[in-house]
Formats: C-alpha cells, structure tokens, sequence
C-alpha cells in the first residue's frame, strides 16, 4: 500500500461536476495506491501511519490537532516505467480487492476519531488542492511480520 500525503489548507474533489469531498480547512489530501498483495492488515497500518503522521504545523498530526483527511483512491500509485515509456499498472491491486481496503482504511481513520472526506473509487475525479508548505511525502505500508528486524516501529 502506498499514499501520497500533501498538507494541504483546503482541497476538493468533484465528479461528474458535483464535489463528493472536500476540506475546508487545514488537513490532509490523501492519494492512496492498494498494491495487488495488501490485506486489512496493511490497510490498519496505514490507517495509524496517516493519523498520526507529524507533517502539520507545529509538528502536528491529524490525531493530535484533529484535522480532516481527504482520501483519494489512485492506482497509478504503482504504474512501473521501468521498460519503455507506457507504465505498467499490473502491480496495482484489481477494483474488486483495492475498493474494499480503500474503504477499509476510511473506516479505520473515522474509527480513530477522524473527520474523513473520500473521492469515489473507480470515478474520474478532478482533485483540487492547496498545497501548504509544500509538505508531501510518500508512505508504504508493511505487515510487522515481514519487516520488524529491518524497520522497528513500522
């Protein structure tokens, strides 16, 4: 699982010309990719990495100032251009199992107490956002079985 999390001070996303989220003050715009391999488990991680990321003002997080977040469904998160310049999207799960874990890590975040904005899974979207700082990173998500002797705290 991979997100692309952008401090943002408002953002929108509308399909079809009517906005199905938006944010209206300071939070998060989320671009979630759900690679073909994720499971609940990757998808709860994901959840608390999100929530209690450390990239608003003030070393702030959504958990901590109880800012919104905007999820935004994206498999293009893991298009591969590795070979030529048409990317590959053959790593990225198929609808019928990423829409269940980008609705699974919704559910987590609200589940945390957080005030969560969506796209719609599957749609063509116009994202609008303004992005604050610039800050954005990129975030993956790993099981702690696979990972806890290379990257303690996962």
């Amino acid at each position: 699982m991979r997100a692309v999390a952008a401090r943002v001070t408002r953002a929108s996303v509308t399909v079809d010309g009517a906005v199905t989220g938006a944010l209206e003050e300071p939070g998060l715009l989320v671009l979630l990719g759900i690679h073909a391999d994720d499971d609940r488990v990757k998808a709860a991680t994901m959840a608390r990495k999100l929530h209690e990321l450390r990239i608003l003002r003030d070393e702030q997080s959504c958990a901590s100032a109880g800012a919104p977040l905007l999820v935004v469904s994206q498999f293009t998160l893991y298009g591969d251009t590795r070979k030529g310049r048409r990317p590959s999207f053959v790593a990225a799960a198929r609808p019928e199992v990423a829409e269940p874990l980008v609705d699974a890590v919704v559910q987590e975040l609200r589940d945390r107490g957080a005030s969560v904005a969506t796209g719609r899974f599957g749609a063509m979207m116009a994202v609008e956002s303004v992005n604050d700082g610039p800050f954005t990173v990129l975030l993956r998500s790993r099981p702690l079985s696979r990972c806890r002797s290379r990257c303690p705290g996962t």
